[in-house]
């Protein structure tokens, strides 16, 4: 039972003094008999917090970004009216700084055996699984005096998806797979290694690719058109390690190649291919395989939103076994993880030829846009400093791609902007050179 303030207001205007009759428990010790009684009856009037029946329904995922709206039903089994507030409690990380009160607080009155809803809007700030905390209810008497107030569990969770925000480049790379595919426009010798229909020469097109046989069967040169090979096998591993932890803007560097990883997934299920998905830094993080192409995408999705950069050393031997476990065929592996030179030279180079021996291996990485910056910084000393130290970073970078590319790896190294549409570009070579 607790004081309100318009009791207390009273309390003072009628010298009532106030104290704490036991502990956890406020109340007064009456002077004024009419007061204390009028107390005494709002206290008993108003509805139980206890026997409130509370329930649940709405969203049970987002994209991080995006709102989620979670409906609370509160049903008074009571024979009083509940006039309440009530605070649905969610972690720190489901609302925007500053909004918390605003999205989390109600004012409702539900009539005896009656039910009333409230809804309770999210804007989560960070990916993963939101957990509801409990509700809390203060129901008031009529006279706004005194108040009954207790906690119920309800149980609900929200899923914030990771935001996939490089869809926007999806219709292009899908328009230039067309174009390999042959659907809107001519394919020449080289694009693709699947041999697709025969038509009639026109001047340019690689002699390489007159079919002579049929040409001796009728009236004009005939040419072999082809198109890329389809049901090719492509798996994305995500390095979960401490590098991937690194920030570059607002995000870490894990996010950014997941979605440069669903990119690339969304196109290759299009193009008929198998995609899969393994997250690993010393042991496996997540783990996608044998979806369908309808299928894949919101598979991929779901198993990144829960996905955390560990601080750990990511273990490149454990890593090649499993990609290699996970592959047993042929494959294109996209390795998405660090150019920095230790963790390459020390831990992927030595054990680079077991995946370059079996599958055609791509490694992409996220540029940190301010080291760009800072090389071309210039005016006084220290900005001289910045330029030189950005310098040698770069250097280094580019001495480390070189390595990878000397294994035969192909090396895609961008911006966070950047990274996803030139992981697919670097995709739809592989295909058009036929080398998937």
């Amino acid at each position: 039972m607790a004081l309100t303030g318009r009791a207390a207001l009273l309390a003072a205007l009628g010298s009532i003094p106030v104290g704490i009759l036991e502990p956890g428990w406020t109340g007064i010790l009456a002077v004024n008999g009419p007061l204390a009684l009028a107390c005494a009856c709002d206290y008993a009037l108003a509805a139980p917090v206890r026997r409130l029946l509370l329930t649940r329904s709405g969203d049970t995922s987002t994209r991080l970004g995006d709102t989620a709206d979670v409906t609370l039903t509160i049903t008074n089994p009571s024979r009083r009216p509940l006039r309440a507030q009530v605070r649905d409690a969610w972690p720190p990380s489901s609302w925007r700084p500053g909004t918390e009160i605003e999205s989390s607080r109600h004012r409702l009155s539900v009539p005896p055996g009656e039910r009333r809803r409230v809804t309770t809007r999210l804007r989560p700030t960070r990916r993963g699984d939101r957990q509801a905390d409990r509700v809390t209810i203060r129901s008031y008497g009529p006279l706004g005096l005194f108040s009954r107030q207790g906690s119920h569990k309800v149980p609900w969770t929200v899923r914030v998806l990771p935001p996939f925000t490089s869809r926007k480049h999806l219709p292009s790379k899908l328009a230039r797979l067309r174009e390999l595919d042959g659907r809107t426009s001519v394919l020449t010798r080289g694009e693709g290694t699947e041999f697709d229909s025969l038509r009639e020469y026109v001047p340019g097109d690689d002699t390489r690719s007159i079919d002579w046989r049929a040409t001796a069967r009728q009236s004009s040169v005939a040419v072999r058109t082809w198109r890329p090979e389809r049901d090719r096998h492509i798996l994305l591993v995500l390095d979960t390690g401490r590098t991937s932890a690194g920030r570059v803007g607002d995000a870490p560097r894990l996010d950014a190649s997941m979605d440069a990883a669903l990119l690339l997934a969304a196109l290759a299920s299009r193009a008929g291919d198998r995609v899969a998905l393994l997250g690993y830094d010393r042991r496996v993080r997540a783990l996608v395989r044998g979806r369908s192409a309808g299928d894949v995408l919101p598979s991929l999705v779901h198993a990144m939103a829960s996905l955390e950069p560990e601080l750990v050393e990511t273990d490149a031997r454990g890593l090649t076994a499993t990609a290699l476990r996970t592959a047993p065929r042929r494959s294109l592996i996209v390795l998405l993880t660090t150019l920095d030179p230790a963790p390459v030279e020390q831990g992927l180079l030595p054990v680079l030829p077991q995946l370059t021996q079996r599958h055609t291996v791509l490694v992409a990485s996220v540029a940190d846009p301010h080291i760009a910056g800072m090389a071309q910084a210039r005016g006084n000393a220290d900005a001289v400093y910045e330029a030189a130290a950005a310098a040698q970073a770069e250097s280094e970078r580019r001495r480390t791609a070189e390595q990878l590319r000397r294994h035969g790896v192909t090396v895609v190294d961008a911006t966070p902007e950047d990274l996803a549409p030139a992981l697919a570009d670097a995709y739809l070579a592989l295909k058009a050179a036929g080398r998937l």
